[in-house]
């Protein structure tokens, strides 16, 4: 079975989305081609990442059904989510987003299933004994409770950050405290004996900055992925965020280099939560949202010629529901201005960056 199987549309998904895209205000969004086939002529899943909005907005759920095939869960599956409180599991949200993706004939990832950062007090109060009990637990059970539904896990989440100052840049948390550094191999070798069939990534922030972090992490993470290789450890991809920021220091073609060199090492990689803050950017809509499209375009100009990139996922959908649109990230921007930093605007309707992410697939198809 091919990755594309997980996402084949029924009949019964391309209806319900067809109808719910006649009744939508955004239902304009329909006159451009959808998003995820072009991509999939080019050799990728394409998507989204995906919250309780596209349960609750009916024409959010249709773009999702038009253009999307693949989804990553934004927060359900993450520690904090799923364990507010160390009695109690909530699966609920989890378990119907994953049950919407199989119903619209959409592949879904699990996202953050171990992550240093989003997680409650009481775990932090354990001991490191009970903490790695707790650690072996939850990825036994929540990667079993989804064994062979979810095309890929993002297993480990942002391993690195060296503005924690810990030896060898790691992230500091309650995982790193207790397991030390080989909580890594550690999950992934625990997940993929929950469920041998899903695909197993390490996903990674700050990749493509120029300078600063980027420059922190990327041989910090490729050391890893290349010792991992070498134990035999199953990972089977590399997730990079590419939460563009064009104010900071960027190299498309160095970034590229580095994809590349995670290839050469015999891992796929993803793209996994791809936007352009547009913060940089002039304050009217129009002419910004023209530079966040052509931003698109020369990060996929470059990142495509990589042939061990197999998947490119967006960080929601529409302006609407985007993270830098959330209170607290609002309150830290330097401008008034709503973010616009995705193809689709508040009403659903395509923008210029939807036509640059259709047009960077079709012009990989003539490459490959």
């Amino acid at each position: 079975m091919s990755v594309f199987d997980f996402a084949r549309p029924t009949r019964r998904s391309f209806l319900c989305g067809a109808a719910a895209l006649a009744a939508a205000p955004g239902a304009m969004a329909t006159e451009l081609a959808p998003i995820g086939a072009a991509a999939q002529e080019a050799g990728l899943l394409f998507g989204a990442s995906i919250a309780r909005e596209a349960l609750e907005d009916h024409a959010y759920a249709a773009l999702y059904r038009r253009h999307a095939r693949i989804v990553t869960t934004d927060w359900a599956l993450k520690f904090d989510a799923l364990r507010p409180r160390r009695e109690a599991w909530q699966f609920t949200e989890a378990d119907r987003l994953i049950d919407f993706a199989a119903q619209s004939g959409i592949a879904a990832r699990g996202h953050a299933l171990i992550w240093n950062e989003a997680t409650p007090d009481w775990l932090k109060s354990l001991s490191a004994r009970e903490t790695a009990r707790v650690f072996d637990e939850h990825v036994d059970r929540v990667v079993g409770r989804y064994a062979g539904r979810l095309h890929s896990w993002d297993v480990v989440n942002e391993p690195f950050w060296p503005d924690h100052r810990k030896p060898g840049g790691w992230r500091d948390g309650p995982w790193l405290a207790a397991l030390g550094p080989d909580y890594v191999a550690r999950a992934l070798k625990r997940a993929s004996k929950a469920d041998p069939k899903a695909r197993l990534t390490i996903n990674e922030a700050h990749c493509e900055i120029v300078g600063g972090w980027g420059d922190g992490i990327r041989p910090r993470l490729m050391a890893l992925v290349d010792r991992l290789k070498q134990a035999d450890v199953p990972l089977h991809a590399v997730g990079l965020q590419a939460h563009l920021k064009p104010q900071w220091g960027h190299d498309d073609d160095a970034f590229l280099a580095f994809m590349e060199g995670l290839g050469r090492l015999g891992v796929d990689v993803y793209l996994t939560e791809l936007d352009v803050d547009d913060e940089a950017y002039p304050a009217e809509p129009a002419a910004r949202d023209a530079q966040v499209a052509a931003r698109y375009a020369a990060f996929l100009r470059a990142a495509l010629r990589c042939r061990a990139l197999k998947m490119v996922v967006l960080w929601q959908l529409s302006d609407k529901y985007s993270w830098l649109r959330a209170p607290d990230v609002k309150r830290a921007r330097k401008v008034a201005f709503e973010a616009r930093p995705l193809p689709f605007d508040e009403r659903l309707a395509a923008k210029p960056a939807a036509k640059a992410l259709l047009d960077a697939f079709r012009a990989r198809v003539a490459t490959r």
